[in-house]
């Protein structure tokens, strides 16, 4: 027996869809079997600033060492963090 398929309903804006989507099983209104995968190539990650305090020595030390490989620190500051938590 087939799975009905409820309609999906008009929204007035996209918070209004996002509410919605939260509280409803989409599986209820989609066939995700029928779904083909997609590539966004231009997609970017989603990034979040923050706030580190470092002391003077340390900063210096890592500016110092991003210099020297020819990339932004905060750049580095990633990849080095990224490294690690793969490490673990």
């Amino acid at each position: 027996m087939k799975k009905q398929i409820k309609a999906i309903p008009e929204f007035a804006n996209e918070q209004e869809e996002r509410r919605f989507w939260e509280r409803h099983d989409s599986s209820e209104y989609l066939d995700w079997k029928n779904a083909e995968p997609v590539v966004l190539p231009n997609l970017k990650p989603t990034t979040k600033t923050i706030s580190l305090r470092l002391p003077q020595h340390l900063l210096d030390s890592i500016k110092s060492a991003a210099h020297s490989r020819d990339v932004p620190y905060q750049s580095l500051i990633k990849v080095w963090l990224q490294a690690k938590l793969h490490d673990q």
